[in-house]
């Protein structure tokens, strides 16, 4: 007796070979391209880019200018040159009013990195965010909000106020004339000379404020914290790393500094007046400036310092507190 027998096809197999069939593999290609735009009175950017560097300037031409450097993936679906061809032909640039869109035809740009460098009005406002890349923002009006996944954000020259985050990546802003928000998951995050209020936080990474305009707002849960130059409110806090505060807590000001695992250190002018409030659960708290003290134990000490005013209140679980002039030579955390 004859069997007959039907055979079945390897679906799985059989889709991968009509996927691949469409799919071209080979050498990635590169090119670039060159846009200028006339643009009048302030603008509006908005730029998303999946894999690329960005740099993003003022200028005092009035004009934007859009300069990209392309590079196709050799992988992909479509001849990888006929891709390129069509960005370079069409780049991914929309100026509709005062809003400048780039980028943001994400489904066109698979498996294509752009670095951008544009330069716009000072008088502008940027919104930037990338998947894979550095991003760097100078020398415009603002406000700026910069955005990376996996890069470094960099703000400089900054007119109004900054928000930069970067979930793998350092975050640096310099020179903001309002309010900064900075924050990293993977990096670490230094604000140095903005005329406003500091919010700097980083999961795992340093966090240093100079010479902060207004309030401070400074977290780690794995780094170390260092403000100079403050004179308002300052707010210190790492789970495992030193606390350092340079600065004159005087007038109504508040210094609240916490660590777990680390020594905390403040530098105050001599001249400087407050109260002071400190805790150590597992360290020496010593003081390298007159005080005057009104209780201590063990491990707690209350003092005021001239004739008051200002508070900073401080506490560790294991580690030393130390209190010093900041004149001193030396403003580095203790030992």
């Amino acid at each position: 007796m004859t069997r007959h027998f039907k055979l079945a096809a390897p679906f799985p197999l059989l889709a991968m070979v009509v996927a691949l069939a469409g799919c071209q593999m080979g050498p990635s290609v590169s090119g670039s391209f060159d846009r200028s735009l006339d643009v009048s009175g302030p603008i509006r950017l908005e730029l998303s880019n999946v894999a690329g560097d960005v740099a993003i300037v003022g200028s005092a031409d009035g004009k934007v200018h859009v300069h990209g450097d392309v590079r196709v993936a050799g992988f992909g679906f479509g001849s990888p040159q006929k891709r390129l061809d069509d960005i370079l032909a069409s780049p991914p640039i929309e100026l509709k009013g005062a809003t400048l869109r780039v980028g943001k035809e994400m489904a066109r740009l698979h498996n294509i990195s752009i670095a951008y460098s544009i330069e716009l009005p000072r008088e502008a406002e940027v919104s930037s965010s990338s998947v894979s890349g550095s991003q760097s923002v100078r020398n415009v009006r603002g406000p700026v909000q910069a955005d990376s996944v996996s890069g470094s954000v960099r703000a400089q020259d900054i007119g109004r106020a900054a928000r930069l985050s970067s979930t793998s990546g350092s975050v640096t802003a310099e020179n903001c004339g309002d309010d900064v928000r900075a924050t990293s998951v993977s990096g670490s995050v230094t604000v140095s000379n903005a005329k406003g209020d500091v919010s700097a936080h980083s999961v795992s990474g340093d966090v240093r404020v100079n010479n902060p305009g207004g309030r401070v707002d400074a977290n780690s849960s794995s780094g170390s914290i260092e403000v100079r130059g403050a004179n308002a409110d300052v707010k210190g806090h790492s789970t495992s790393g030193s606390v350092t505060a340079q600065g004159n807590p005087s007038g109504n000001s508040y210094w609240e500094l916490r660590t777990v695992s680390g020594s905390v250190h403040i530098a105050v002018p001599s001249s400087a007046n407050f109260h002071f409030s400190a805790g150590a659960v597992s360290g020496q708290i010593r003081a390298q400036i007159p005080i005057v003290i009104e209780e201590q134990g063990k491990h707690s000490l209350r003092a005021h310092i001239g004739d008051g005013g200002g508070r900073v209140e401080v506490h560790t679980v294991s580690g030393t507190i130390e209190l010093q002039g900041s004149e001193s030579a030396a403003l580095r955390p203790p030992a």
